[in-house]
């Protein structure tokens, strides 16, 4: 079902699976071409919840997916404004939420007032941004080009990174962004990924491939995952 939720500066849609009210567990987004590599798999483990009698909802956040923002208009305090904003709408119809965020998207749910969160290899947003950087050298090596990662912290318009037009804004607020760790809070990881977790999962990373993939199997272990941390947050 599609819905929506509104925010400050306006109302953006938002995806619904499953059943509309008990427990829901709202969905953050990995941020830029990490998202478009994972939306299929998140949306086949939102999914897959419903087996466990939990709903999901995926928002689009301002200047991502459907959203009419321009993605250089957006920004870090945006997004998680709006997302806090979708939390609100779904307590307010009744649903106990709880948040379940991959990569960048746990730097988003910061002000989600949630009833436990549960993070799949976060990252930290200077990662990320580093991330953004190589990709681009990369490109414009190719072309005999140049770019000194020095751009971002300059002043000027939107820079271009991964296919994004992002704003200098954007990327400074992201190098001192870190990952939510607000609890109830449970976090997994690829066994290849030496950062603390509570479990790690033996999976190749889906947002490394060259083009978005899906790992159903894998996205019925992790909706397994989920289901359980859910009732252990509502007991």
């Amino acid at each position: 079902m599609i819905d929506h939720y509104d925010w400050t500066d306006g109302s953006e849609p938002m995806l619904r699976f499953g059943p509309a009210t008990g427990p829901v567990v709202l969905a953050a987004m990995p941020l830029f071409e990490e998202a478009n590599r994972l939306r299929a798999f998140i949306v086949t483990l939102l999914r897959a919840l419903g087996d466990h009698g939990i709903g999901g909802a995926l928002p689009d956040l301002p200047g991502t997916g459907e959203s009419l923002v321009p993605t250089e208009a957006a920004t870090l305090d945006d997004w998680r404004q709006a997302f806090a904003a979708a939390e609100e709408r779904l307590t307010r119809q009744g649903a106990r939420v709880h948040v379940l965020a991959m990569r960048g998207g746990a730097l988003i749910d910061t002000r989600a007032n949630c009833n436990g969160r549960w993070h799949f290899s976060p990252v930290t947003g200077a990662a990320l941004v580093r991330d953004l950087i190589r990709a681009k050298q990369a490109a414009v090596k190719e072309s005999g080009e140049a770019f000194s990662a020095k751009a971002i912290h300059e002043d000027g318009p939107p820079i271009e990174l991964a296919g994004n037009l992002l704003s200098r804004g954007l990327l400074a607020e992201l190098q001192g962004a870190v990952p939510t760790v607000a609890p109830p809070l449970r976090t997994l990881r690829l066994d290849t990924d030496a950062g603390e977790a509570d479990r790690k999962i033996v999976a190749r990373p889906l947002w490394r491939r060259a083009e978005p993939d899906n790992n159903p199997a894998l996205a019925r272990e992790l909706a397994a995952d989920v289901a359980d941390w859910v009732k252990q947050c509502g007991s």
